[in-house]
């Protein structure tokens, strides 16, 4: 089993409750998300554990479709997504803590993979730090994007 995590906090011009607002809003997602090409609800209007949606993004220049699911949610304070794909289970967890008049926004991103074969554990290897140096700047965007709607949704 391998596993690799980042983990990325933001400080945002906004108080906790417009950044959980801007964070759950899944029907505004892809005009917030400069990476989300299209997302598409699977079920409940709501935000809540059990919600489950597809998210497509554009990764290594190619649309990728992922299946995600809010798997815990601690309102205003902690929400965590999960996704399942390719033999790798993925597991983002948002925090969020007031700062101030602001909000720190952390969001730890981790992918264990699971049952992988020799070619694939030498691929990881090869490949496997291009792919978190991108996902890393992937989440780092949408970061920016999460802060900036909520500071425009404070102000």
């Amino acid at each position: 089993m391998s596993v690799s995590e980042i983990q990325l906090s933001r400080t945002i011009d906004a108080p906790v409750s417009a950044v959980w607002a801007v964070l759950t809003d899944l029907d505004n997602a892809e005009s917030v998300l400069s990476g989300v090409e299209k997302l598409e609800r699977l079920d409940s209007t709501k935000y809540e554990v059990g919600t489950r949606w597809r998210e497509t993004r554009v990764l290594f220049g190619k649309s990728s479709t992922e299946e995600m699911w809010v798997a815990e949610i601690d309102p205003e304070k902690r929400t965590v997504v999960k996704a399942a794909s390719h033999g790798a289970n993925y597991t983002t967890v948002f925090t969020l803590s007031p700062a101030g008049d602001s909000t720190t926004l952390t969001f730890h991103f981790s992918a264990e993979a699971n049952d992988l074969g020799a070619f694939s554990r030498f691929m990881m290897r090869i490949f496997g730090s291009f792919a978190l140096k991108a996902t890393t700047k992937a989440i780092r965007r949408d970061l920016d994007d999460i802060a900036d709607a909520a500071e425009e949704r404070a102000h």
